[in-house]
């Protein structure tokens, strides 16, 4: 199982309390869990990634093992600990201004 953690918003918008638990198929990426997510999730589709492009939204970023994941290729292996599920992964809306 992989843990995922989001942002305030979007557990309101999924009515979700907490941490989610989705189950990965294959290499665990971060196309898989969001993949994962949005099928247990429906209403969460367009709002982490495009749903066309499938890319990250701009104010979108992916932590995990203390690390931004947010560039990184979106097929790329996510750390082992996220596969084994020792670590979250985190989707955290970012904040812009001056």
């Amino acid at each position: 199982m992989i843990r995922v953690v989001l942002p305030y918003h979007l557990r309101i918008l999924a009515d979700i309390a907490g941490e989610v638990q989705v189950e990965v198929e294959g290499p665990v990426s971060q196309q898989a869990v969001l993949d994962a997510l949005e099928a247990r999730y429906p209403m969460l589709r367009g709002t982490i990634r495009d749903q066309v492009t499938q890319q990250r939204r701009p104010m979108i970023r992916f932590f995990a093992g203390g690390q931004d994941l947010s560039h990184e290729p979106p097929d790329a292996p996510l750390p082992e600990a996220v596969a084994l599920g020792a670590e979250r992964f985190v989707v955290v809306g970012a904040i812009s201004g001056g």
